[in-house]
Formats: structure tokens, sequence, C-alpha cells
């Protein structure tokens, strides 16, 4: 009997052993999310390999638990360099959602409301336009101040962590005139978020970094969140790169505007405080539910905006968009924000009834490819838990029959404006509508074609072009055009891309002086030695323009009198952003040109470099940049400077920088012919020494 109950024994014995050793075999369930793990490697590794990024930290969360979290580089960044979960990007923009978040913390607190003007807590701020007076804390949130757009002297640089100049941005804004009507309308515009910064410090008493760590980091525990102003390892940022060489931290000093650093995953944590129900304790009752409501509105609709079914904008209390596609599709609300500097990009997705989050960083790249990866993978998480049956397809314009255009339409032809571009639109009788730069001879003409539903087409029927009146004599181009970037994703933006404009008509003199000034360019002199602007060749000049089929014009402005040109166009979304005011100024006995308070000098009014052996030279007055001419007398001559201190120097041939000290250090360089050599000081008289071999 008992050796017979012994194989029993053995089988039963085997078995609980079975049980003990391989429990996840029999009893585990299978990954819900590993699909979406392995979709966001394949699309993080096309844009590092493909697109244009060097590195891409990124993080997903739901219901407050980070399920996907990953770095990666591209494979030929040379040399490699460490990346992981706790290196630090610049955020760009998205800092916004923390000088809004700065912003709803001092209105629950009862310091602040949101339509009360910014002038009863600025008392400092004022403008020449005494429209000034009307703008409220709400339009600086949701960009429909009417503020021309970005104060940029200073606002990028390498090394140094400088705020800006409270002084001089209040002495700028002074000289300002409005764009429009406070609140008439939303347009991205960088000073609104300037001017929260300060509101923030005056009603706190603290300094915006201190607010930010003391409000916001510290409560929620966001040890991977800093400013430029917080002490922390700088060799945890990302690197960074341009024309194929490293380049030395980047700090952006309007902070509020672009200049923390983060983490994907801190970025994810703080996108709980959003959360109609918050996973993390410290969340919960960060903010009161009137502000989290207030924050999910769609203030774009409070002005002029074009009609939409479908974009990628449209602007709340700070955030990009309140009502992202597709996810409004399905009746999900997904608050977004991207943020772009001239070297970090970055994304943050919220769906707050969901409780889920995505945030995406990179070095290169951009954040328009950030918010398609995040949108792929936040579709893929809402499929995976059961939300949504299925994905959407990408959005597809209605296609239409060619048809010839009625009298109607073709009276719409004429000369329409954004603020980077003028056009003139032709309309043939066969339907055929071309629209051509006349502002930039390398932009091709682009072709449209009339369709039986009214609109517009092009050839690959990815943009969608009507006329919109306004009832009040105003014109405009509404442009539906899909983004889609193969194996990524697919989005729309919807806007209105130009107003119709008429052709001004300044005086004589006004007209000569500004064609005098034509075709030269204008090099930039009022940076500072750690700016990026001398890195950049597209930052640090400027050409003025005239052309004799838009008279009235210099570039796309318009001329006002013999030293003021202005662009004066009305538009909502982005292609109204930014309208440059360019005064003529006369600064210790030279000519410059004031560009939103950016100063340049013309290249007409340049040296040639000293050609002897040994020269020195000294920083002009206002400590201004100074800049020379290199020709055939200097080309493949070695040049070594002697810098004074925080001093620096750049050379430049016709296309691009080829040595900037700052960047590259103080080496030796073979001039180029035909180029240009800037010195900048840190102050007047500061003296350099030029050595020529």
């Amino acid at each position: 009997m008992n050796s017979a109950r012994k194989p029993l024994q053995k089988l039963i014995l085997s078995a609980l052993l079975f049980l003990v050793v391989l429990p996840g075999t029999l009893f585990a369930q299978s990954d819900p999310y590993e699909a979406v793990r392995n979709k966001a490697h394949t699309l993080a590794t096309n844009i590092v390999e493909n697109l244009g990024a060097f590195s891409i930290q990124y993080a997903l969360m739901s219901g407050g638990e980070i399920i996907v979290s990953d770095t990666l580089a591209n494979s030929q960044t040379v040399p490699p360099f460490p990346l992981d979960g706790q290196t630090f990007y610049g955020i760009g923009s998205t800092s916004k959602m923390f000088t809004t978040t700065a912003i709803m913390l001092l209105v629950d607190q009862g310091k602040i409301e949101l339509d009360e003007a910014v002038t009863n807590y600025l008392p400092d701020f004022v403008m020449e336009d005494q429209r000034y007076k009307d703008i409220t804390v709400r339009m600086l949130l949701n960009h429909s101040s009417g503020l021309l757009g970005s104060y940029l002297v200073n606002l990028a640089t390498y090394h140094d962590n400088a705020t800006f100049s409270r002084e001089l941005f209040f002495k700028e804004m002074a000289s300002r005139p409005l764009k429009a009507d406070p609140g008439a309308f939303s347009v991205y515009c960088n000073d609104g978020f300037t001017l929260l910064e300060l509101i923030v410090e005056q009603i706190s008493n603290l300094s915006f970094s201190e607010f930010i760590r003391t409000y916001i980091t510290k409560p929620l525990a966001l040890h991977n969140t800093k400013t430029p102003q917080d002490m922390f390892d700088l060799s945890n940022l990302a690197k960074t790169y341009r024309l194929g060489k490293a380049t030395p931290p980047e700090r952006l000093n309007s902070i509020g505007t672009g200049g923390i650093y983060a983490t994907a995953e801190d970025l994810c944590r703080f996108g709980d405080i959003f959360m109609a129900s918050p996973s993390q304790p410290e969340a919960r009752t960060f903010l009161s539910d009137q502000s989290k409501k207030a924050l999910r509105n769609k203030e774009y609709l409070r002005g002029l905006w074009p009609k939409q079914e479908a974009s990628i904008f449209g602007y709340g209390l700070g955030w990009d968009s309140v009502d992202l596609h597709p996810f409004k599709e399905y009746g999900i609300q997904a608050l977004v924000k991207g943020g772009d500097t001239n070297l970090y990009h970055g994304s943050l997705i919220v769906l707050p009834d969901h409780n889920l989050t995505f945030a995406a960083l990179t070095s290169g790249g951009s954040s328009v490819l950030n918010l398609l990866m995040g949108q792929e993978l936040l579709l893929s998480t809402l499929l995976a838990n059961g939300t949504i049956d299925a994905i959407p397809p990408p959005y597809v314009l209605e296609a239409s029959k060619r048809s010839q255009a009625p009298q109607e339409q073709r009276s719409y032809a004429g000369l329409y404006a954004n603020t980077t571009m003028v056009v003139r639109i032709v309309i043939e009788n066969n339907g055929k509508l071309i629209a051509t730069c006349l502002t930039d001879e390398q932009t091709p003409p682009q072709e449209y074609y009339h369709t039986e539903s009214g609109s517009f087409v092009d050839e690959a029927g990815k943009n969608h072009l009507t006329f919109v009146e306004d009832g009040q004599g105003k014109l405009y181009v509404h442009m539906v055009r899909i983004i889609e970037v193969p194996d990524l994703g697919t989005n729309v933006l919807t806007s209105y891309e130009f107003e119709k404009v008429t052709l001004p008509t300044p005086s004589v003199h006004a007209q000569e002086a500004w064609e005098a000034r034509s075709g030269a360019w204008y090099y930039a002199v009022n940076e500072g030695p750690s700016s990026q602007s001398y890195h950049l060749m597209l930052s640090t000049r400027f050409l003025l323009s005239t052309n004799e089929e838009l008279p009235g014009f210099v570039g796309t402005l318009r001329i006002i009198d013999e030293q003021t040109a202005f662009n004066e166009v009305q538009l909502p979304v982005l292609a109204g952003r930014d309208n440059a005011l360019c005064r003529i100024v006369q600064k210790y006995g030279k000519e410059y040109l004031d560009i939103g308070g950016s100063l340049f000098i013309s290249e007409r009014d340049m040296e040639a470099l000293d050609t002897r052996r040994y020269s020195i030279l000294a920083t002009p007055a206002g400590g201004y940049a100074r800049w020379f001419i290199t020709d055939s007398r200097h080309a493949g001559k070695t040049m070594q400077v002697v810098l004074p201190e925080s001093g620096a120097f750049a050379v430049y041939d016709g296309q691009e920088c080829i040595h900037y000290s700052t960047v590259d250090g103080n080496i030796s360089v073979v001039l180029p012919q035909e180029g240009k050599v800037m010195f900048i000081g840190k102050a007047a008289g500061d003296l350099f020494t030029v050595i020529l071999t």
C-alpha cells in the first residue's frame, strides 16, 4: 500500500513544485501595453535615425504609473553620449504651462483675477498704444493681448544663466504699438508670458525660479525639473549640436516663456495636476476644480478664428490646443503644449478625463514630430485599455471634381500677406490659382485648382484653400493643411494663412529712403558674447529688400515714413505672430536698424579688417559688436585673437558661421574671401589684439 502511494505523492509534489517555481507561466496575464512599448520604440527610432533628432526621451503615464519610458540616440552621433531617464532636456515653450500653473495658483489664493488689467499688477508696464490698459491676465494666457510678439534680445545663450533685463523689456514695450485691439483674436505671443513671469514675481515677492521651485517642483516631487537659475550638474543635459559640432549648454533667459529643463517622466507627473481625478496624492488638491475647468476652456473661440473641423491648434489658457484632433472625434479632450528652442524640442499631451499623459523631448528634431508620436501612442493606449474600439484612419480632405472658377471667386485675386511673406494670387478662368511669393525668390509658386465644392485644392490633395470675408471689409485665405510624416503620423493645421492687403502710398522721400537701403544685409550688434544669435546666420543678419512689384513695401513691411516700416497684418493662430516693427535709429554717430529692440548695422557701413600683421581694436560705444569685411587680401590668412575677459569673436563665410569662439574655443582660424568677422566684448573699450599670418 505504501509503495503504491509513493508514485502518487511524487506526482503531487512535482505538480506543487511546478506551481511554486513557475507561477508566472500559469497565472500571469499578458502585458496589455507591450504593443504600445514596441510601437514607441519604432516611432522613436524613426525620429532619431531619419527625422533629424540627435536623441529622444519619452514617457507615457497611465493612472499615475509610468507604463512607457525610454531614451534613444542617433546611431551616427559622434562621439556617443550617455542617456537615461534622468537626462535633462530643454522643454522650450512647454515652460509656458509652468507659468500658467503659477498664475492659476495665485488665482486660487485670491491674489490675481484673470479678467483684471495687467497694469493692476505691473504698474511699470506702459505702452505707446493706450489700448494696452485693456489687456487682461487672461489675454496674456490665451494669446489675445494684441502685443506684437517676441522680445528676443539675448534670449538664447550658451553658458550664461542671467535672466532678461526687466528694465530693457519695459523700455522696449513702452515704444511699441499694439497689432490689434486686446481680445480681438488669439495669435501666438511670447511676450505675454514674459509679462506673466513678471506678474508672478511682483505678486509673490519671489524670483520666478524660486516660485517654481517652492510652489510647483518641490510639492510635486519633480526632482528633475530645473530652471537656469537652479544649481544642477550641466553634464546631465542632453547634448546639442549645430553645424555638425557639439554646442555648450543652451540657456534661455526668459524662463517663463521657454527656459525650463525637465525629463519626460517629470513632465508626465506634472501633467497629473490637470487631471479631472489626479492619481498622485500631491496632485489631487494642487489646483482648484474651478481652475482646472478654466484651463480646459476653448479660449480661442472668444475672438476671430477660422472655422475648423480639425487642427493641432485651438488655444486654451497656456495650451496650444484644448481639443486636439483626432481625440475629439471620440469625445475625448486632449490638452497639448509644444515647445521649440534653437536646440531642444518638446511636447506634452494630457487626456484629463482618462488619466493619460505623454511627453517627448528631443535634441534636434521638432515638437511636431514629438506631438505626432504622442498622438499615435495615446491612441494605441486607449485601444489597449478598451476605451476605443479602433484607431481612426488619418484625416483626409474631401475630394471634389475640378471646375471653372466663378467670377466671384476670380475677384478675390490680388495681394495677400502674413508676417513672413507677401504673395500675389492670380485666378485664371479655368479655375487654376497661382500664388507667387514676391518677398522671397527662393519660394516656388504654389498652384491650386478650383473644385465643385468651392475650394481650391493642390495637386496632391493635401491643402485646401478658400476665401473668407469677415463682414467688415477684410478678406482672408482660409487654409487646411494635412501634416503628414511617413512612418510617424498625420494631423491637420487649420488657419487663416493670409490677409488681403492693398499697396500703401508712402511719400516719395520715404520710398526713396528705403530703396537706398535695399539689398543690404544688416548684422546684429547688441547681443552678448554668449548669444546663440552670432552662431546662427539666420538670427544674426536681416536683409532689407524693396521690390518694384511691391511699391510701398520693404520686405513684408509697409513703409510708414523714412525711418519706420511695420507689418500690420492681423491674423489669428500662427500666420500673424511676431509682427515686425522696424525703425532706423541714430546711435553714437551711426545708423542702425532697430527690430523689436534688436539692433543691426548695415554691411555697407563695415570697414575691411586691418591687413597688418598686428592690430588692436576696441569695442565701440554702447558695447556693441564690431563687424569687419574680409576680401581677397585676407583670404587664406590665419587669424589669432587675444580676447578681453568674457569677449568673443566669430568668422563667417557667405553662408554660415564657420567659427564662434564661445562654442569652438579661442583658436586660430583661416579667413575666407568675401566673409565677415565679428568681435564682441562685455563693455565699450574692451580691447582685442588681432594677429594675421
